[in-house]
Formats: structure tokens, sequence, C-alpha cells
């Protein structure tokens, strides 16, 4: 029997030595590495060429989407299964986007997981309707809103209506499941798209405009 190669990625200690245990335990699953960050998954499947990672979202150093982000661009042969909380909807997308092959929620019975593993490995993807929905709502919210000039997304008004109401970084990250780093990137968007300079500038063009009224 040729075993399924797999690379698991997590930080927290205990999760990582458990799914170590009861995955080891599936007779056609080969454990190969174990990393606590992104930068030891990437390392780890250049040096053990899993067939799967399972890859956890929120790591230090580097998370998993940006893991996964190289890993397909370096090693595309890879499959990556995120393993994900309920919140991570937003990273488990743009891991998605990345090419990811699915994910599987952590609080799943190992034999879910394992089964989960045999089935991307056989060529399929793990996506349940509900975040195939949310996929299809995140594809249009990448388009512009209607009367809209500036050609804003759906989710920059979003950011920018956080933004004009006097939120930090960090509080519209947590009210949208966006990571710090995202929400900059659509500030800095949306501040070329505006052609201001800072954030009060960006709400009084935004008002000006009639966009906050969407």
């Amino acid at each position: 029997m040729v075993k399924i190669k797999v690379l698991l990625a997590d930080d927290q200690e205990l999760i990582l030595e458990s799914l170590h245990i009861v995955l080891s335990m599936e007779e056609d699953l080969e454990i190969v590495g174990l990393a606590k960050n992104g930068e030891e998954a990437i390392k780890g499947c250049e040096q053990f060429m899993p067939d799967i990672v399972l890859m956890d979202i929120n790591m230090p150093i580097m998370d998993g989407v940006a893991a996964t982000a190289l890993i397909k661009e370096r090693i595309p042969a890879t499959k990556i299964i995120m393993l994900t909380s309920y919140k991570e909807v937003e990273y488990v997308l743009a891991a998605l986007s990345y090419g990811a092959e699915g994910y599987l929620l952590k609080a799943l019975h190992p034999k879910d997981l394992a089964a989960g593993i045999r089935v991307v490995q056989a060529g399929g993807t793990l996506i349940s309707q509900e975040m195939a929905s949310k996929m299809i709502k995140s594809i249009n919210n990448t388009t512009p809103a209607k009367n809209n000039e500036f050609g804003l997304t759906a989710r920059e008004i979003e950011v920018l209506h956080k933004l004009a109401s006097g939120l930090r970084n960090q509080d519209i990250a947590e009210a949208l499941y966006l990571s710090e780093g995202t929400v900059k990137n659509y500030i800095s968007t949306i501040y070329s798209k505006l052609n201001v300079k800072g954030r009060r500038e960006a709400a009084r063009k935004a008002r000006d405009s009639g966009i906050m009224d969407h």
C-alpha cells in the first residue's frame, strides 16, 4: 500500500501532537513532518515533499494563508487542507483563492479528518455548501458597487464605513474577520481610488460623493 504522506502545521503543541497520534493510527497515512508556523511548513514541504498539508490558519512568524500561497507557487502538486475554526471564513476564502483544496474544522472527529485527507488525495475538494455560497458572495463583493464613481468594491465600502466611524485597523479587522494586513491593503487601495491621503479626507470625500449612503 502506498501511504499518503502528510505534513501537519499548527502552532499549538497539543493540537499538533494529538493530530500526529490519531492520524498515525490510520494505516494509509504517514506523518512525514510537523511545523509550528508557516515558514516551517514551507521548509517541511521542500524537505519531505508531502502529498497533503493540514495547515492551521493563525500561526506566528507566517500564517497559514501566506504559507499556502508560497507552497502553491513553489510546489503546486502539494495539496493543502486548511484547519480552521468557525470564525475564520475570510481566511479560508483567501487560502482557497491561492489554490488550497479545501478546509476542515478543527472540531472534527479524527476519522472525519482522515476521510477528508483521502478525498483530497483522490483529487476531490472539501468545501461545504455554506462556504461555497460565501465564496460566491465574496466574488460579488469584488465587483464595483453600483452608483459608485470611484470604482470601490462592496468590501472596500464596508472598510470605508468602519474607517469613517473612527475604528482602528485592528477593530476593523476583527469586525470584518480580516487580518490587519488585509485591512491595511484595503485602506491603501481606498486612498488611491479616492485620491486622498488620510482617514479624515477619505471620510469627507465619501460623504460628499454619497458613497456612504449605499
